[in-house]
């Protein structure tokens, strides 16, 4: 996203827009949570407290939104090694740093973008001991390589 089009801003100005409620082309800070979600994205309700904690309780401009959605762009767009693993935890009931290969391979092939039971086999082929359990970090370790 280094080079933005007229289009591209155009939708988020008219997304930004209808938050504006007093016209002034601003919106409260306590908005800018809900215009990224209005534009796709999925921020935390810690990212968003950390992005209103920066931005300070004041009225923020179309101007100072698109760097805010553009560092939040990014951060979808290329997840770090430790949010990957951080999704796995949920999964993790007992703290043991592994998941169910059976429940791994279930929602790998059921949900998103879903896999094919061929394309989990090679995910899991360096990962799997054959234990029923897969280590996420070396299974997010794989998958960020690929």
């Amino acid at each position: 996203m280094s080079a933005i089009s007229d289009d591209q801003i155009g939708e988020y100005r008219e997304a930004f827009t209808l938050f504006d409620r007093k016209g002034d082309n601003k919106i409260d800070y306590d908005q800018i949570g809900d215009v990224l979600r209005s534009l796709g994205l999925n921020p935390t309700a810690g990212e968003v407290k950390k992005i209103e904690k920066d931005v300070g309780k004041k009225r923020v401009s179309f101007e100072e939104f698109l760097p805010i959605y553009h560092s939040a762009y990014q951060k979808k767009a290329n997840p770090s090694l430790e949010e990957f693993i951080e999704g796995f935890r949920v999964f993790d009931r007992d703290g043991t740093g592994t998941v169910q290969a059976a429940e791994l391979r279930n929602l790998l092939t059921t949900l998103g973008e879903k896999l094919s039971d061929e394309d989990v086999n090679v995910l899991f082929a360096t990962v799997d001991d054959n234990s029923g359990y897969i280590n996420y970090e070396d299974f997010v370790k794989v998958i960020i390589s690929a």
